[in-house]
C-alpha cells in the first residue's frame, strides 16, 4: 500500500533535483556570458611612435633678382645678362642645363618723368623681376653654391632675400611600411607593459588609427636633414 507513495516521492525528488541542477547550470551560463560580455569592454588605448632622421634628396632654389631702367629694351637686355650670369654661376657649381630653368618675368611700368610742378627725381620707368629656378638632387653642391652667393653680388646680382632654397625629402613611400610596423610594435609593447603592471594579458586589437606622417627640419640650421615621425593609436583587448 505504501509502495506507490514512495515511488511518487522519489519521482518528485528526482524532478526537484533536476530542476535545481538545471537552474544552477543556467545560472553558471548566464554568469559566464556576463563575464565574457564584460571583457568585450575591457581594453587599453596606447600610442606607438616611430621616428627617422633622413637626408633631403631634392632641392628647389629660386634665384630671383630685379632690374630697372628708363627704356624697356634696356630692361630686357639687363634681364638677359643677369640670367646669363646666374646660369654660368650654377653651371660652374657643378649643375647641368637640364636642372636650370627660367620663370616668366614680371615687368612693371612706373611713370617717373619729372614735371615742372614736381621736379623730384623718381624711380626708373620700368622695373622687372625675374627668377632662375634650380631643381636638383645634388644637395651637397647646392649647399656649396649657397655659401658662394657673394660671387653673384660681385657681378651686380642682388638676390631677393625672400626666396630661399627648399630642401625636400621625396622617399616617404619607401620608408612608410617599416615606420608603421615599428609604431605598431611600440604600441603593443606599451600595452603589454601596462597589462603586466595590472596583472592581465593583452589580446587582439579592438581598433587602430594611424596618424599623418610629419616631415620637419631637424633644426633651423639644418634644413637638409629631416625628421620624420608617425604616431599610431591602438586599442587592445584584455584577455
Amino acid at each position: 500500500m505504501n509502495e506507490p507513495s514512495c515511488t511518487k516521492r522519489r519521482g518528485a525528488g528526482i524532478i526537484g533535483l533536476s530542476f535545481i541542477l538545471g537552474m544552477s547550470a543556467f545560472g553558471w551560463l548566464i554568469g559566464h556570458a556576463a563575464r565574457a560580455y564584460k571583457q568585450l569592454d575591457e581594453f587599453v588605448t596606447v600610442k606607438g611612435l616611430s621616428e627617422r632622421e633622413v637626408p633631403a634628396n631634392l632641392v628647389i632654389w629660386p634665384l630671383s633678382f630685379n632690374v630697372s631702367d628708363e627704356n624697356l629694351g634696356k630692361v630686357q637686355e639687363r634681364m638677359k645678362n643677369s640670367r646669363d650670369i646666374v646660369r654660368k654661376f650654377l653651371l660652374a657649381g657643378g649643375f647641368e642645363d637640364t636642372e636650370i630653368s627660367n620663370s616668366p618675368p614680371s615687368i612693371r611700368e612706373i611713370r617717373s618723368n619729372p614735371t615742372k610742378e614736381d621736379p623730384t627725381p623718381r624711380p626708373p620707368r620700368y622695373d622687372a623681376s625675374a627668377t632662375v629656378l634650380l631643381r636638383s638632387a645634388k644637395v651637397a653642391k647646392v649647399k656649396a653654391a649657397l655659401e658662394n652667393c657673394d660671387k653673384l653680388v660681385e657681378q651686380g646680382i642682388l638676390l631677393t632675400s625672400g626666396d630661399r632654397a627648399q630642401f625636400l625629402f621625396t622617399g616617404l613611400n619607401e620608408i612608410k611600411p617599416g615606420m608603421i610596423q615599428e609604431a605598431n610594435k611600440n604600441a603593443r609593447f606599451a600595452a603589454e607593459k601596462f597589462a603586466g603592471d595590472s596583472g592581465t594579458k593583452i589580446g587582439r586589437i579592438r581598433h587602430a588609427i594611424q596618424g599623418p606622417f610629419e616631415i620637419e627640419d631637424m633644426d633651423a640650421s639644418s634644413p637638409d636633414r629631416k625628421n620624420i615621425r608617425v604616431v599610431t593609436t591602438v586599442d587592445f583587448f584584455f584577455e
